[in-house]
């Protein structure tokens, strides 16, 4: 598979970044590893995960994912096959902070022992805290990286204006910058991103991995009326989607799949693959199945006139 340069961080990844908050979660640790067998051995070799994955399921602590991933490499090996990116900064320290220097240097402990790694390759901020100043924040990543427990940083859920700040923070303190963005992006939420992240991200070359590539699941075409959503656990959280621009860019997909000989779910990560902008996609899956969508996704190439199609389709009118 064709791999894209992550901003200036020096890591490559694969088309696709494997969504890893399903693991503990939808997908239980035996499904988990041949989740992991299988995209491995297709070529996606790189997992998006966090500290606070599956802190919302009843009973979860946070952490179930990376220890999944950690028992994975554990019975395996192969660390050296994976791009491995976690977060922090959706869970309170001590000091009740979330981005302060000494909870990211707790986290990051913990972080480690649950992935059983030495090393992060990808340690992102989850969200930006105002409460903290971004020196301190900045600090606390850049002492992670001399130590040799991170090789690179990346923000999620910055605005433009603070990413802006913290990569201007960086320049002015010698200190190492977020080199990757994680925003909410996908074929039916297109303005927050493109209107002003994506024009810094590609100005400064920050490597960008959105989440939310299908939007919740909407972009697979499962859900088409009210009966669907009333049928998923999921449902509820997609159905703002069933509007007049959600109907037009699912025509969109099924017009642009069944020409390619694909589905819907495929055209529309491709469409992502295919922005100059997006280094990787993340998207995630539960059965091998739905794995083989994404590597079906990987390899799909749209004409310039399918991503015309689309990008007519989810433009907001």
């Amino acid at each position: 598979m064709n791999h894209k340069q992550l901003g200036n961080s020096g890591l490559s990844l694969p088309p696709i970044m494997f969504g890893g908050n399903v693991f503990g979660w939808t997908a239980d640790e035996p499904t988990s590893f041949r989740l992991l067998d299988h995209m491995i051995a297709a070529g996606l070799t790189a997992i998006d995960t966090a500290d606070m994955y599956s802190s919302w399921v009843p009973g979860h602590q946070g952490g179930e994912s990376e220890t999944v991933i950690g028992n994975y490499l554990a019975q395996r090996g192969g660390r050296d096959k994976l791009i491995i990116a976690t977060k922090v900064g959706m869970m309170t320290g001590a000091d009740g902070k979330k981005l302060s220097k000494p909870t990211i240097e707790a986290a990051v402990v913990a972080s480690l022992k649950r992935l059983r790694t030495d090393v992060i390759d990808l340690y992102q901020a989850h969200a930006d805290e105002a409460e903290t100043p971004l020196e301190e924040t900045l600090t606390a990543f850049a002492g992670l990286i001399e130590q040799g427990k991170v090789r690179a940083i990346g923000a999620s859920n910055y605005t433009a204006p603070r990413l802006r700040d913290a990569l201007a923070t960086s320049a002015r303190l010698g200190l190492p910058r977020y080199e990757s963005l994680q925003p909410h992006y996908n074929l039916l939420e297109r303005p927050a991103y493109e209107a002003e992240l994506e024009p810094l991200c590609v100005a400064e070359n920050l490597g960008v991995i959105n989440y939310f590539a299908l939007a919740a699941g909407f972009l697979t075409g499962k859900y088409r009326n009210e009966a669907d959503f009333a049928a998923s656990p999921r449902g509820e959280g997609v159905k703002k989607y069933l509007d007049p621009k959600g109907r037009r860019v699912l025509a969109a997909l099924d017009d642009i799949a069944a020409s390619h000989r694909a589905n819907p779910a495929q055209v529309a990560v491709a469409w992502l693959i295919a922005r100059p902008s997006i280094t990787a996609p993340i998207a995630s899956a539960t059965s091998t199945t739905q794995l083989d969508d994404l590597i079906r996704a990987a390899t799909l190439r749209l004409t310039p006139a399918d991503i015309a199609t689309l990008d007519r389709a989810s433009a907001d009118h």
